[in-house]
């Protein structure tokens, strides 16, 4: 796959945004469609190459409209921090529930951040912004359940076996075994954690998402394909 470097299509997703509100309005009274997808992933399920497939695909299926469709994962946190005019060391905590409920309520007591109810309040707001916009592929973070009441937002979830994952993590992050496996494991739990403290539900739920892929028997590509498909098809 060649793509434009993701720093050039980020700022290009932003140049677009930066239009007018009425030419926005304009565009969508003309029949015009947006699209978001979110993408819940268990750790090493190759969740980032899936997405910037599924970006690649819906661009050059459509390659006149604009904005171009953008991966938001890492990015997403500097996004909030962006939005809430936060201090650069907020970037620790907005990880997907890293830090243990004792370390979060320490650092509460202290002052050392902002409420994590409030960091994630502010997580929730920027994805709405974000999917309002259109043509993103947000990974992660509560964004299905954010905006599952949203019909114009496509859910996903990624799933695979550990030793499928345990080998991609493996190669991908330069881990031996057990750190992989301490890695993976840390991960799954930190993000279904973040989902039943924060929004009460679990995020191996099926009925949360529109398509539960198995990535043990579907490429990235095919994924890909195969949502890119069903997006085209709804618009």
């Amino acid at each position: 796959m060649i793509a434009q470097p993701s720093i050039e299509r980020c700022k290009a997703f932003i140049d677009c945004q930066l239009q007018p509100a009425r030419e926005r309005l304009a565009a969508a009274k003309s029949g015009e469609r947006w699209r978001a997808v979110t993408i819940s992933r268990q750790a090493g399920s190759g969740a980032h190459a899936m997405a910037e497939e599924l970006a690649y695909y819906m661009q050059t299926s459509r390659p006149k409209e604009t904005p171009p469709w953008t991966v938001f994962d890492r990015d997403l946190v500097k996004k909030v921090i962006e939005e809430h005019h936060l201090p650069e060391r907020m970037a620790r905590f907005l990880a997907e529930d890293r830090i243990s409920e004792l370390q979060d309520t320490v650092d509460e007591l202290f002052g050392l951040h902002p409420q994590s109810w409030t960091l994630v309040r502010q997580t929730v707001e920027t994805i709405l912004h974000l999917v309002e916009l259109g043509r993103v592929i947000i990974i992660g973070r509560g964004a299905g359940i954010a905006t599952r009441n949203l019909d114009y937002v496509f859910h996903v979830r990624l799933v695979g076996s550990l030793e499928r994952r345990l080998q991609y993590v493996q190669e991908s992050c330069k881990l031996g075994e057990k750190e992989a496996v301490k890695f993976i494991h840390q991960e799954d739990r930190g993000r279904r954690r973040y989902l039943k403290k924060y929004f009460n539900l679990e995020i191996d739920d099926p009925l949360l998402y529109h398509v539960v892929i198995n990535t043990d028997r579907v490429p990235p590509k095919l994924a890909a394909r195969m949502i890119g498909e069903a997006l085209l098809d709804h618009t």
